[in-house]
C-alpha cells in the first residue's frame, strides 16, 4: 500500500509544533518521544507502520478544538484515532502528522431511561456503553466482535455493525448525535437525543466518512431495553455453498433472527482448538439466534430449524440454557483471535447480497486454489457482510502482496455481484485503491468535493479513502 512521502518542511518544524502544542495544553497531552510515538505506528492492519510526528491525547472536546486549530495554522495533517482496532489502516500515520487520539474522551455524560438514550465521550469502549445502563434494563446494540476494546469514535467513522446489526442495525441506526470539531477548531452540534434533526441529514454524512470531515467528540446513541429472552441455534452442514443456501433460504422466509453468523471449516478448527466450544466436525457452521418473548422465540425457531432440516445438516443443536448459548457463541466471538493460531493474516470486509452466497463462498474457495493461499470465512451471513481471512506467512517474500491481490480478486467479486468494497470496517488504506473499480470518476468527485467543503486543506486523516493520486492532487491544489 503505497503511501505519499512526508513533506519535509513539517518533519524539520517538529519542535517548534510540540512546543505550541504543548504551550496550550495541559502537561501530559502531548507526545512526541520517538520511542512513545511507536505505540502509535499502526492500528489492527498491523502489516503497514509508521511513527507520527506527535500524539495528542486532549481530555475535553475544547482541547481537541485547540489540537486541530494549531494543527491547521501550522497546516500540520491530523490522524484521528479511536481505539486503534481498525482492520483497514484506517488509523495509520503518516511520519509528518499528529495522531489525535480520543480514548481519554470516555465519560459517561448524560442517560435517559425514558427517552432511550446515552451521550458519551467518543473514546469509551463499545462494550462499556452497554455495561453502564444494563442494569437498568437496557444494552446497546451494535456489537463489533472487537467491541471490548473498539471506541464509539471508530465505530462512527467506520459505520460499524456486528453479530446483532440483522435485526438492529448499525451504528448510523443507533446514532442520534455527535459533537463534531472540524479541522479549523469550531466545534458543531449535530442531531441530537430526538428522532429526526431538521434540514439537511449532516449525521448520516459524518457516521462512516472515516475521520475525513472531523473530529467526532462526544456522541448520543439509542439504548433499547433488553428483549425478553433470546435462544441461539448451531447448524452444521457438510458444505459452505449448503450454508448459504440455508441463509438464503431464511431470509427468504421472513424470519428476522437478531443475527445468523457463518463460519467455515479453517475457523471452526481454529476456534475449537482455541476456545473448547464444543462445535461439530463439519465444513460449515451456522449459528442462528432469535429473541422476543417464549412463545415468540418457539414460532421462529420452528421455521428456522424446518429450513434447516431442508438441507440435511450434519448437527443441529437448539440451546437449552443460559450456559449452552453463551457456549455456542464463545468460538464465535473469539474468532478473530483463534485465527492468529494459523498464521499471519489479513481480514477483508465485502458485503454481498444474501442470494449470492453459495456462488461467492464456491468462488473464494476457487480464488483460494489459484493464489495458493488458505482463506478462512466468518461473517455476518444474515445481512451479506463477509469477513474472509487470508492466512499467510509475512516472512516469506512475496506472500503479503500475493495476499492482498487475492483480497483485491475478492472485493472485486463481492461488487461483480451487486454488492460493496465494506461493510463496516471502511475503506482506509486497505481499499483506497479500488474505490474506482466501485464508484465512476463523477461520483468519487462529488465525495471528494464534500470533503473539500469540510477540510479545504485536506489535512484530516491524509492517504485514506480516496485513490492517492486523486487526493494528493486535491491537496496539492489547497496549498
Amino acid at each position: 500500500m503505497e503511501m505519499p512521502e512526508p513533506r519535509a518542511d513539517i518533519i524539520a518544524q517538529k519542535a517548534r509544533i510540540v512546543a505550541r502544542l504543548t504551550d496550550a495544553l495541559p502537561e501530559g497531552t502531548i507526545i512526541s518521544d520517538a520511542a512513545e510515538t511507536r505505540a502509535y505506528e499502526c492500528d489492527a492492519l498491523s502489516a503497514y507502520r509508521c511513527a507520527p510526528l506527535a500524539v495528542a491525547l486532549p481530555r475535553t472536546t475544547e482541547e481537541v478544538a485547540t489540537v486541530l486549530r494549531l494543527c491547521h495554522e501550522m497546516r500540520v495533517p491530523v490522524v484521528p484515532r479511536g481505539a486503534g482496532t481498525s482492520l483497514a489502516g484506517g488509523s495509520l500515520p503518516t511520519a509528518d502528522c499528529v495522531v489525535l487520539g480520543v480514548a481519554r474522551l470516555n465519560e459517561v455524560l448524560e442517560t435517559d431511561f425514558a427517552n432511550r438514550f446515552i451521550r458519551v465521550g467518543a473514546g469509551r469502549t463499545n462494550l462499556s456503553v452497554t455495561g453502564a445502563v444494563e442494569a437498568d434494563g437496557f444494552f446497546y446494540a451494535p456489537d463489533p466482535s472487537s467491541q471490548l476494546a473498539c471506541a464509539i469514535a471508530g465505530n462512527i467513522a467506520m459505520n460499524s455493525g456486528g453479530a446483532h446489526c440483522l435485526k438492529y442495525g448499525v451504528t448510523t441506526n443507533n446514532l442520534l448525535g455527535v459533537t463534531l470539531v472540524t479541522m479549523d477548531g469550531t466545534i458543531h452540534k449535530i442531531g441530537g437525543a430526538h428522532l429526526d434533526a431538521g434540514g439537511l441529514d449532516l449525521l448520516a454524512l459524518i457516521c462512516g466518512s472515516e475521520g475525513q470531515l472531523g473530529v467526532v467528540t462526544e456522541a448520543t446513541l439509542r439504548i433499547l431495553p433488553k428483549p425478553e429472552g433470546a435462544r441461539p441455534v448451531l447448524i452444521g452442514y457438510a458444505s459452505s455453498e449448503v450454508a448459504g443456501a440455508c441463509v438464503s433460504d431464511i431470509i427468504k422466509a421472513g424470519v428476522l433472527p437478531v443475527a445468523i453468523e457463518f463460519m467455515d471449516r479453517p475457523c471452526i478448527a481454529a476456534t475449537e482448538a482455541f476456545s473448547g466450544a464444543g462445535y461439530p466436525d463439519c465444513e460449515a457452521l451456522l449459528i442462528v439466534e432469535v429473541e422476543g418473548s417464549p412463545a415468540e422465540i418457539d414460532e421462529q425457531l420452528a421455521i428456522i430449524l424446518d429450513i434447516a432440516r431442508r438441507h440435511d445438516p450434519v448437527e443441529l443443536r437448539e440451546s437449552a440454557s443460559e450456559e449452552e448459548a453463551a457456549r455456542i457463541w464463545l468460538g464465535r466471538k473469539s474468532a478473530f483471535g483463534a485465527m492468529g493460531q494459523m498464521g499471519d493474516y489479513m481480514c477483508l470486509d465485502g458485503t454481498i447480497p444474501v442470494s449470492e452466497l453459495p456462488f461467492v463462498l464456491r468462488r473464494i474457495g476457487e480464488l483460494s486454489g489459484e493464489f495458493g493461499l488458505k482463506v478462512g470465512n466468518v461473517f455476518h451471513a444474515g445481512d451479506g457482510n463477509m469477513h474472509p481471512l487470508i492466512i499467510y506467512d509475512a516472512n516469506t517474500p512475496g506472500e503479503q502482496e500475493k495476499c492482498e491481490a487475492l483480497g483485491a480478486e475478492i472485493l472485486k467479486l463481492c461488487v461483480e455481484v451487486g454488492g460493496c468494497l465494506t461493510g463496516e470496517h471502511g475503506v482506509g488504506i486497505e481499499k483506497r485503491d479500488l474505490m474506482g473499480y466501485q464508484y465512476s470518476p463523477e461520483d468519487l468527485d462529488i465525495q471528494m468535493a464534500v470533503k473539500d467543503a469540510f477540510d479545504p486543506g485536506w489535512l484530516l486523516n491524509p492517504a485514506k479513502v480516496f485513490p492517492l493520486a486523486s487526493s494528493a492532487a486535491r491537496r496539492m491544489a489547497a496549498e
